[in-house]
């Protein structure tokens, strides 16, 4: 059974930094990229980060949060990170931590690129 297990959210001051966690399981050799989006209230989920699994990794971002966010991987343990910094207000949402197989993947920043999704983490920043 395939799972995506988040952690970290939690509230912090503008400025502050959080890392979030997303580990995998099931089936994991199926795994071509992991992805994080975000959905504040009212709003549509949206692109964060993600990062192909594969050597090294390539990684791409939401204009929005490059030079603040970091993602990265740790292939032993199938969890991909997300090292958030210089937090703002408008940073505020719920994160998801998704999977992607190479099956449907049309880019990274794509919802329909993901097959499998975690059960999200609030992210508040207070300013």
């Amino acid at each position: 059974q395939v799972q995506l297990v988040e952690s970290g959210g939690g509230l912090v001051q503008a400025g502050g930094s959080l890392r979030l966690s997303c580990a995998a399981s099931g089936r994991t050799l199926s795994i071509f990229a992991m992805g994080w989006f975000r959905q504040a209230d009212g709003k549509e989920r949206e692109f964060v980060a993600a990062i192909t699994w594969g050597g090294g990794g390539t990684t791409y971002y939401a204009d929005s949060v490059k030079g603040r966010f970091t993602i990265s991987k740790d292939n032993a343990k199938n969890t991909v990170y997300l090292q958030m910094n210089s937090l703002k207000p408008e940073d505020t949402a719920v994160y998801y931590c998704a999977r992607g197989e190479i099956r449907n993947w049309s880019g990274p920043r794509l919802t329909g690129s993901y097959n499998y999704w975690g059960q999200g983490t609030q992210v508040t920043v207070s300013s």
